[in-house]
């Protein structure tokens, strides 16, 4: 019942208070990066429930600035101050609420990786596709960026066998706490998490 019915019902509450408490912030974050980087959106697509492409979108926390080859430079050099900022305090995140009120993603959940990684993973991988992506969820609050892709997906998994409403208001109070301690940002060798290049035996 819960998965079936309330889980959405409270996305959509929960979701439309934060956005009506947050959007002093949205409405100041949003001037701070048009003036810094002349943008202020990042939307990409990702798969959503059942591998559904979706697009989604988040505060742009980097410029588009290329090489000589013009090939993107890496992350870390891309990475504006304020872009490091709201990246830090996970506010980046928050235009995600919309995507979770239009239905294509969860408060909680696997959180929706590169569609170039599909292909890539093992049967049991998979089965993080069979929820509705989360804009934090159970590797999040274990880890985050600082753990292994094989780490990741086993608590995705272990998330969507495990779906509760007491489990999903850990996972809220948690990240509360992780954004707070702002933890798990980077990986170890990267601003950001390192592409997913597969598993080498499935």
């Amino acid at each position: 019942m819960y998965v079936r019915f309330f889980k959405r019902l409270l996305d959509i509450v929960l979701s439309s208070v934060l956005l009506l408490l947050l959007s002093p912030v949205l409405i100041v974050v949003s001037l701070l990066l048009l003036l810094a980087q002349g943008s202020i959106l990042f939307s990409q697509s990702r798969p959503g429930k059942n591998e559904k492409i979706f697009k989604i979108t988040k505060f742009k926390s980097m410029t588009d600035e290329r090489g000589p080859d013009n090939e993107l430079l890496p992350d870390e050099e891309r990475l504006t101050r304020i872009g490091q900022f709201v990246r830090k305090t996970s506010l980046d995140e928050i235009p995600q609420l919309f995507n979770v009120l239009k239905g294509e993603m969860s408060l909680i959940g696997p959180r929706p990786l590169l569609v170039s990684y599909l292909p890539l993973y093992n049967e049991r991988q998979k089965k993080r596709h069979l929820v509705r992506p989360g804009i934090t969820g159970w590797a999040q609050v274990n880890g985050r960026n600082a753990i292994s892709w094989d780490q990741k997906f086993e608590y995705d998994v272990w998330y969507v066998e495990n779906i509760s409403f007491s489990l999903d208001m850990k996972i809220l109070w948690l990240t509360f706490l992780k954004v707070l301690k702002r933890e798990g940002i980077s990986s170890g060798t990267s601003a950001t998490m390192e592409f997913f290049t597969g598993n080498e035996a499935s």
